[in-house]
């Protein structure tokens, strides 16, 4: 019985020695890896020692690590300066152990490491970030993230247009012009492995204008004035920037008076003050208006022009039954074809022309039709007199029919 005992006593003892062992192992194992540190790894140590030619940083290893001359002279001034014993600092390992067992460290492989680290944060988030424009090639815009090189293709640069044709010093004339300046960017591509790191300033003004539009909508209220600049003229009318939004100009809201083209009212980089008309929160549209914050010119138009009177014009428009006059900037005014001539005409053409400045009589004024009738063949005092009651005669409307009001 006993030397059962015995015997079974051993057996678990040999146990405990072998749980004992293999705990042991795995200790030593995990320790040994704590104090092997990789080719590439980045890791924070203490400065223990400075001296003109290598600084020493405890990283926890077998010994401590060495960051050589060589490396020393690629750090900027301001960085050296600020090394001090006891501070801790960010390495990369270039070499785990050299030829005396020491661990090769590099303080600017580290600092360059922690930049693409924050590129990858960035390229991972999306977000939009302003840097200075670095310097250029014939490609496009160099833009670093801290030590990280970035590159703007000329596809992606907003600041200025790179038309693809031209000669490369054109091109490079066309980029020099924003070296220096500040840009939104946003990485669109970054491959640590082959130093790969693409960012996109359009991209980001598209995202940019997309939030602020989406802030704007929240904000703006129909009936509003607001302040902008004009940022695009077309046919039918103008867009105004409004801090990061655009709205629309109708043609029809440039002026009281009739507009052909936005151009003719409007300029590119110009400031103007806006009224809000409308706001479409569900197609992302807002519609502006210029010329309801000016005098409406037909309210006042009886008490500056009366029946009667002789008016210096300019021939604005032909048509088949008369021809347009315009008195003002707003108040344009109709001849009918029979008030051009005495004689039988066939078009207006065969007696005045288009931008011609002419003197005709005033020979209708309803302001609540906005109308103003015109004549060229009553200009004559002797043709006209004080007493002619105007209202008597059969006067067309600007349509070419007859004004049954008028009858």
């Amino acid at each position: 019985m006993e030397e059962q005992g015995t015997i079974s006593m051993l057996d678990e003892g040999g146990n405990q020695a072998q749980e004992y062992e293999h705990s042991m192992a795995e200790l030593l194992a995990e320790d040994s890896s704590s104090l092997s540190p990789r080719r590439g790894d980045v890791l924070e140590g203490t400065i223990v020692g400075i001296s003109p030619t290598e600084i020493l940083i405890d990283i926890g290893a077998k010994c401590e690590g060495v960051v050589g001359e060589r490396d020393l002279e690629q750090l900027d001034a301001d960085y050296r300066k600020s090394l001090k014993v006891g501070a801790k600092a960010f390495v990369y390992v270039i070499r785990p152990e050299d030829g005396d067992g020491n661990v090769l460290l590099s303080l600017s492989r580290a600092r360059v490491e922690s930049d693409w680290q924050e590129a990858a944060k960035l390229y991972e988030s999306g977000d939009v970030f302003e840097e200075t424009v670095a310097g250029y090639n014939r490609g496009g815009l160099i833009v670093n993230i801290g030590r990280a090189r970035g590159f703007v293709p000329a596809s992606q640069i907003y600041s200025i247009r790179v038309p693809r044709e031209g000669t490369d010093e054109d091109r490079e004339q066309l980029l020099e012009q924003i070296v220096g300046k500040k840009i939104q960017v946003k990485v669109i591509e970054l491959d640590r492995r082959r130093n790969r790191l693409i960012l996109s300033e359009r991209a980001a003004i598209r995202e940019w204008r997309q939030d602020q539009k989406d802030r704007l909508l929240d904000e703006l209220q129909e009936g509003a004035v607001r302040h902008g600049v004009v940022s695009s003229l077309c046919d039918f009318g103008a867009f105004v920037d409004l801090g990061g939004a655009d709205g629309l100009i109708h043609l029809s809201e440039l002026s009281w008076r009739r507009v052909g083209h936005a151009k003719q009212v409007l300029e590119i980089g110009q400031e103007v003050d806006v009224l809000i008309l409308s706001i479409d929160r569900e197609k992302r549209r807002i519609a502006l208006s210029l010329k309801r914050l000016q005098k409406e010119p037909w309210a006042a138009v009886e008490d500056q022009y009366q029946v009667g009177q002789l008016v210096p014009c300019t021939i604005t428009k032909l048509t088949n039954f008369g021809a347009f006059a315009r008195l003002d900037d707003a108040i344009e005014g109709l001849i009918h074809i029979s008030e051009l001539s005495e004689d039988h005409i066939n078009h207006p053409s065969e007696v005045v022309s288009e931008g011609q400045q002419i003197t005709l009589r005033i020979i209708r004024i309803d302001s609540s039709r906005q109308r103003v009738g015109l004549s060229l063949r009553r200009v004559s005092e002797d043709q006209y007199s004080d007493d002619f009651d105007w209202t008597t005669e059969q006067l067309p409307a600007e349509d070419g029919s007859i004004d049954p009001d008028l009858t």
